[in-house]
């Protein structure tokens, strides 16, 4: 019962890497300095949803991943996001550096210790303190050892997400008025040194649409499209890197269990976290063990249902902190295959609605690409 451990490295040595080929002398787990040579600005383009295993389908809906598939077009190489493979996580993962265990951001919900509260990260604001909630240092803050900036939806400006992931960086709102393109082309020729830019509109066409989908493949062209217009207006001096923070599949409507409406798998549980691939529970007193066997018994062969003290042992989340292991349910499970847990009376309608899914640790969910682009 192990923790996958990729040999390419992780998401977490993106932007150290991006520092250190700007000449700060940041550990460069990646070897970026060497792999992209020296430059004067760096553009890190985080394309939510766009997974190693699924460029192929890319290639199919536009020219520029088929060139970089083949080879013709930058460099590719292969990372691996976090576990669990899901946006929050992976954000502050890039942000800090680090891994879950250390940052604490260890799901898309997570319980808040001593109540039976859910944190949902993408709707955080200001409680808890992001400050106090995720501890550690932000790479591209504003007293980053070079000039940063932040481009992103003018609605994430100030979230508990955002100054978890990045601090308090000059952060450049886009919307109808100023698209992500023109807008992060604009910090460059500010002569901002690392600029960052997220994406998130493909990953929203996977969940609602499914990978065979003409929204997909459309979605796919738009990423495209705004790689092309940075890169074709990048200083000779400078690089755009593109990544990810995971991937994702579609899960088939009878690969679909219901802990709400399955008497077996909601004896016990108390509070009920994470996501439909990458469940957190947290039992009532005493029913840990109820839990963990009637869980493997239920869904059997396709998912691994674990103990916290399991999960955290075999490494699935880096090293923890001792003050966040309560966030990490009682019982962990972790689809293997196409299934998902869904949870209908605790989470809103429209995630049982949903076409594709992320948050495990099959390798179509956590491989991710590190594609390097210069004029």
């Amino acid at each position: 019962m192990t923790a996958p451990h990729p040999p390419t490295g992780t998401l977490a040595g993106v932007l150290p890497g991006a520092l250190a080929a700007l000449g700060t002398g940041s550990p460069d787990p990646l070897g970026l300095a060497d792999a992209i040579g020296p430059v004067r600005q760096v553009v890190v383009l985080l394309v939510d949803g766009l997974g190693h295993r699924l460029l192929p389908a890319a290639a199919h809906a536009d020219p520029l991943f088929a060139d970089i598939v083949a080879g013709t077009a930058g460099t590719l190489r292969e990372l691996a996001s976090a576990f669990p493979s899901t946006t929050p996580t992976s954000l502050v993962t890039l942000g800090t550096g680090t891994l879950p265990g250390a940052h604490g951001i260890l799901g898309f919900t997570l319980n808040v210790p001593g109540s039976d509260r859910v944190l949902t990260h993408i709707a955080w604001r200001a409680d808890p303190d992001p400050s106090v909630w995720q501890p550690q240092p932000r790479l591209l803050d504003a007293s980053a050892a070079v000039t940063t900036s932040v481009v992103a939806s003018a609605d994430y400006a100030g979230s508990g997400l955002s100054t978890a992931a990045y601090g308090a960086p000059r952060y450049l709102g886009t919307g109808r008025r100023l698209g992500l393109a023109r807008a992060v082309l604009r910090e460059v020729s500010a002569g901002t040194q690392l600029v960052y830019g997220y994406h998130p509109a493909l990953d929203t066409s996977l969940h609602l649409h499914g990978l065979d989908s003409d929204e997909w493949r459309a979605a796919a062209r738009d990423v495209a499209r705004i790689i092309t217009q940075i890169v074709e207006r990048l200083p000779a001096d400078a690089v755009l890197l593109v990544t990810a923070d995971h991937g994702g599949l579609d899960v088939p409507p009878d690969r679909r269990f219901d802990l709400d409406t399955d008497p077996r798998l909601r004896a016990g549980v108390r509070v009920v976290a994470g996501e439909p691939r990458a469940r957190y529970l947290h039992t009532e007193p005493g029913a840990t063990d109820d839990v963990l066997a009637a869980w493997r018994a239920v869904l059997g062969d396709s998912t691994l249902v674990m103990s916290r003290e399991e999960a955290v042992a075999a490494g699935w989340f880096g090293p923890v902190r001792p003050e966040h292991l309560p966030r990490i349910g009682d019982v962990v499970t972790v689809s293997r295959d196409d299934t998902v847990v869904l949870a209908t009376a605790h989470e809103p309608a429209m995630v049982a609605k949903l076409v594709g899914y992320h948050g495990a640790a099959t390798p179509a969910e956590t491989a991710i690409p590190l594609i390097a682009l210069r004029r």
